[in-house]
């Protein structure tokens, strides 16, 4: 724990402070008084003061002294200035009370503390009589004056030649930039000033005018029919579903077909030949297809807003009346374009449902020529309800034969029988049996070789079924059919003209404002991009 100091004021003792005296060529302080310098200019070689008694003060040396230090503080040196005074007044063996006094006496004995070479100079030559172990004696050094014997006050101070030395170096600095200035404006005239000058000059003088014609169409689909047959007809909307198609009809008209066909019908090359074009935008006589493309994707613009399924296009010619030509022109072409594309999807969907039907039909067809064919074969229309006969009256013959079987054992069992009414029956039952031999033989006959009647039944089965699985066939081919041109309606594309190209008034282009202004961007960024590498690449050299 520390107790501050309680005294008001403390007294400091000074040493009596040496006589400073200027030599007569050294400038003088800037703010010394005049009797400093009057009793400089007096003597060359100081004379020690005498020492003040007490309760006395000697006014010419005390003021002077405290003078010469404000004057000293007021030119603002700094600490590392101050620090560099004392030490130099040290190896001086100079007592200076404060650095402000070092840098007075130091200035006092013709030193200055502030030069590089103060500190190679602080051991002076002696003579020639002097032995190494002598030790020079400091002594002030005056410098020549001639016929001059008051002091050089037209000398300037360290603070004067600081300010005259900055001012200079700042006179400079405003030279070079004004130089470094000059050669920036003479680079950016040339480079950037003089192109964009010419550049609106070809824009507003040179440039022919070109008019633009406007129009807008679009790809709708038919949604009337088979609305409901698929499950998702009803959930996209009209410009998602044509979108592919939207960019079929897009990229056609930026192709170079389309350029192709507009030169055979409204002459697109010939229009853009003439001599009266300026010649950035005119066609040389022998122009390629390559150079006629370039133009033809330059004059006519196209887009496609997915958002809204509308298709913009822009058409610029050197007259009005041509650019609403080549418009209608390109139109017409999408339109043609649509009409293919719609009718190639419904050609393909529709391919393979008549395919389908046209053979589900050739088989039904040749199901019931064999059908036909067997029944003819047989010699009976119905083989099944032939045999089916034959084994019902094999039947009813064999229950009338057992009938009178039983009924002649009833005659036969009376012991004196009626012989006619024996005879008859014998002769019944004979003859019931003859036929139903005969019918059994019969029913033999047409069940055995190849051509039986029951082969040919089972034949005559086979095809029937065989035709109905043709006529179930023949129906889902005439449902696919039915779905498939169902779809076909769907898929049909119709193109709707929006805006109508009409001819324009008034030039759209050149922009010459806008055009000179994009003009001066790209020159002043070009200029930018190879200073900067320049620079960098000369930094880079040198380092």
């Amino acid at each position: 724990m520390t107790t501050k100091p309680k005294a008001k004021k403390f007294r400091i003792k000074r040493t009596p402070p040496r006589p400073s005296t200027h030599g007569v060529g050294e400038a003088a302080p800037t703010q010394a008084p005049a009797e400093d310098l009057v009793e400089t200019a007096r003597a060359a070689v100081p004379t020690p003061a005498p020492q003040p008694r007490s309760g006395e003060v000697d006014s010419a040396n005390m003021v002077g002294v405290e003078t010469d230090i404000d004057a000293i503080r007021r030119e603002g040196l700094t600490g590392r200035q101050l620090r560099m005074a004392r030490r130099v007044a040290q190896k001086h063996n100079l007592a200076p009370t404060s650095d402000f006094d070092a840098v007075r006496l130091l200035r006092a004995r013709g030193i200055d503390p502030f030069q590089r070479a103060t500190m190679l100079e602080l051991v002076v030559p002696g003579d020639e009589g002097q032995t190494s172990g002598d030790k020079p004696t400091q002594l002030p050094q005056t410098v020549p004056t001639g016929d001059k014997t008051l002091p050089a006050i037209d000398r300037l101070s360290p603070a004067e030649r600081r300010e005259r030395e900055i001012s200079e170096i700042q006179k400079d600095i405003a030279r070079r930039r004004r130089k470094k200035f000059g050669l920036l404006l003479t680079r950016l005239s040339f480079f950037v000033f003089l192109p964009t000058l010419l550049a609106g000059w070809y824009f507003y003088q040179i440039a022919t005018p070109m008019y633009a014609t406007d129009s807008e169409f679009l790809i709708i689909q038919n949604e009337g029919a088979g609305g409901g047959s698929s499950p998702l007809g009803g959930l996209l909307p009209t410009q998602f579903a044509t979108s592919q198609d939207s960019i079929a009809v897009q990229s056609y008209l930026q192709s170079k077909d389309a350029m192709l066909r507009l030169q055979e019908d409204a002459g697109f090359k010939t229009h853009f030949k003439q001599d009266w074009i300026d010649p950035l935008q005119r066609l040389e006589p022998d122009a390629t297809i390559e150079d006629a493309y370039k133009l033809y994707k330059r004059n006519v613009k196209i887009g496609f807003d997915p958002t809204e399924g509308v298709i913009r296009m822009e058409v610029a010619a050197a007259d009005p009346q041509v650019s609403q030509a080549f418009s209608e022109a390109l139109i017409s072409y999408a339109e043609e374009r649509v009409n293919e594309l719609s009718a190639q999807k419904r050609a393909d969907q529709m391919g393979d449902a008549i395919a389908a039907l046209d053979k589900a039909e050739v088989d039904r067809r040749a199901a019931q020529q064999s059908l036909v064919d067997l029944q003819i074969q047989g010699a009976t229309l119905d083989p099944e309800a032939v045999i089916a006969s034959l084994r019902q009256q094999i039947t009813e013959i064999s229950a009338l034969i057992t009938e009178k079987r039983i009924e002649l054992d009833t005659l036969l069992a009376n012991t004196r029988p009626n012989q006619a009414k024996v005879d008859g029956a014998r002769s019944t039952l004979r003859i019931l049996e003859n036929r139903q031999t005969e019918l059994e033989a019969e029913m033999t006959d047409i069940s055995a070789g190849e051509n039986s009647l029951a082969k040919l039944s089972i034949n005559i089965q086979m095809a029937q079924a065989d035709l109905a699985t043709r006529d179930m066939m023949l129906q889902s081919a005439l449902q696919q059919m039915e779905q498939a041109r169902t779809e076909a309606n769907r898929q049909v594309r119709y193109l709707t003209v929006a805006v109508n190209p009409v001819a324009p008034e008034e030039a759209a282009y050149p922009r010459g404002f806008e055009n000179t202004i994009l003009a001066f961007l790209i020159f002043a960024g070009i200029y930018l991009m190879i200073s900067l590498t320049a620079s960098i690449l000369r930094e880079q050299v040198s380092s």
